[in-house]
């Protein structure tokens, strides 16, 4: 299974590439698999390296948003296996 996290794009490169940002880490992503255009403040999927699909903002924060409850799950259940409840 593949879980692909929305990436804002922050810069668009000369080279058919772009910078975008994935939960505040940045990185460089090809747009060479994009079917539509992008710009600057656009949330793609990526997947290897490409960015797969556009999506729209309204989507994109609800996904981070779930994310975030996922993670934030997560730390919960470990601190209680760390401490053994």
């Amino acid at each position: 299974m593949c879980l692909s996290i929305p990436s804002k794009i922050v810069e668009i490169l000369d080279d058919n590439y772009a910078i975008v940002d994935t939960m505040g880490v940045k990185r460089k992503v090809s747009l060479d698999l994009m079917s539509e255009p992008v710009d600057v403040g656009d949330y793609v999927l990526i997947h290897v390296g490409y960015a797969m699909t556009k999506m729209s903002e309204e989507d994109a924060l609800e996904s981070l948003k779930i994310y975030e409850e996922i993670l934030q799950k997560i730390e919960e259940e470990e601190k209680i296996e760390l401490l053994g409840e």
